[in-house]
């Protein structure tokens, strides 16, 4: 078992933190993970995804239950408390007529649910997904995450599910049980059933729950995946156990080998911007300040927005250029960071191991002519070729200003954006 102070930070984390790490895993539709599930024999509500209304009425006609429920399909939580750019409130409905569901789909396809999670620009509903209303007699909690620390696959469970995990960590930590899993051992029959009573089911539900738990691991495991959270688990008034919602992420680096998995990246769910960055190996990701951010690894990058931080400034984005980054990148990258009218400096902070310094300063130099670049920058770079690195940019005669300290760096960065 793992520390009650660990669980809590577990579920919590820096909106710039998981801003990031989400970024490098992919996520998936509802109806995607669903599919996925019962593939590996976890079972799910009856229904499928639709595109259309008439889609939707389709599969809604053909359900044989008391009730028909519809989920708008986008790359954010809280769907079911948040609202329609069509004026629609909620993104989770439940019906007894399938003309009911062909309404409400047309309500949702092709308009932006606004959530928590969204904020007022919102995110597109790309599909809706149309399930059979099932009845659940208990709702619990039950995750499946790496954790690095150990390097080890982590279950989380909760018997108090159907609700927001990170609210349930706060009132009572003690309502989240975590298990480390041997990965030569992986869930042996007697670690489902452990797993399984602190979810809090009825005897009789005990063994299939305790199956669909291994069920779920091997599912994490020959999938790649990074996560999969089932909330709620169901135990149905018959006992039987269902996966009332599912959210599934999987490696990037996995991509080679999942490459079925890979073709669902639904790009309508991410920023142009970024999906752009990512077809010239950058990794970009936008924040709200107006400092941009130009680095070479993630270590790097997050050390230099902290640092912007300290010296009261903002910065506006995440970029990493990584080790291959070549004159051409870094004008790319420069023509990203600008495409947000907020910044007001460029912080350029690299060190040039794999990266040589000279042609880091080779693209600064190129594409601050090439993009008539407005506003300051700022360069930091240590490493191969700096001396060549500061003979260029010193004779480029361009608003280029460099420093060698990184606090130095930072505090310029920070005054010349006000």
């Amino acid at each position: 078992m793992l520390s009650t102070t660990f669980k809590s930070s577990l579920l919590k984390s820096s909106l710039n933190f998981n801003q990031l790490i989400s970024k490098r895993f992919l996520s998936v539709h509802e109806y995607r993970s669903a599919a996925l599930l019962r593939k590996y024999g976890v079972p799910t509500p009856v229904g499928d995804a639709a595109f259309t209304p008439e889609e939707a009425f389709e599969i809604a006609s053909k359900i044989k239950s008391d009730g028909i429920v519809i989920k708008a399909q986008s790359l954010t939580g809280g769907r079911g408390k948040g609202y329609l750019t069509s004026g629609l409130k909620s993104g989770v409905h439940i019906v007894e007529s399938p003309t009911q569901i062909k309404d409400l789909a047309s309500q949702m396809l092709g308009f932006k649910i606004v959530t928590k999670q969204t904020g007022e620009a919102g995110r597109l509903v790309s599909a809706v997904y149309v399930v059979e209303k099932a009845s659940a007699a208990k709702e619990a909690y039950l995750s499946i995450i790496l954790d690095r620390a150990n390097q080890a696959p982590l279950i989380v469970a909760s018997a108090q599910g159907g609700m927001d995990i990170e609210g349930v960590a706060a009132k009572d930590p003690s309502a989240i049980k975590t298990f480390l899993i041997d990965l030569k051992k992986g869930v042996d029959n007697n670690l489902a059933l452990k797993i399984a009573s602190v979810l809090g089911f009825d005897k009789q539900a005990l063994p299939e729950a305790a199956k669909t738990i291994q069920n779920l691991y091997n599912c994490f495991i020959s999938t790649d995946s990074t996560q999969i959270e089932i909330n709620p688990l169901s135990e149905t008034p018959d006992h039987k156990v269902l996966a009332m919602d599912a959210k599934l992420a999987f490696d990037n680096s996995a991509e080679f080998r999942q490459k079925d998995i890979f073709s669902w990246r639904d790009f309508t769910q991410e920023d142009p911007d970024e999906v752009e960055a990512s077809k010239f190996g950058l990794n970009f990701i936008k924040l709200n300040g107006n400092i941009g951010c130009l680095v070479n690894g993630a270590g790097l990058a997050m050390a230099t927005m902290d640092i912007i931080k300290l010296y009261g400034g903002d910065p506006a984005n995440f970029l990493d250029v990584g080790g291959g980054a070549t004159p051409e990148t870094i004008e790319k990258a420069f023509s990203l960071i600008l495409s947000e009218k907020s910044v007001k400096a460029i912080f350029v902070n690299i060190f040039g191991g794999i990266v040589r310094c000279d042609y880091v300063a080779e693209g600064l130099i190129a594409a601050t002519k090439n993009l008539g670049v407005k506003v300051p920058i700022i360069v930091r770079l240590q490493g191969t070729n700096l001396q060549k690195a500061k003979d260029l940019i010193d004779s480029s005669g361009l608003k280029i200003y460099s420093f060698d300290g990184l606090d130095e760096a930072a505090k310029n960065a920070v005054k010349l954006a006000l």
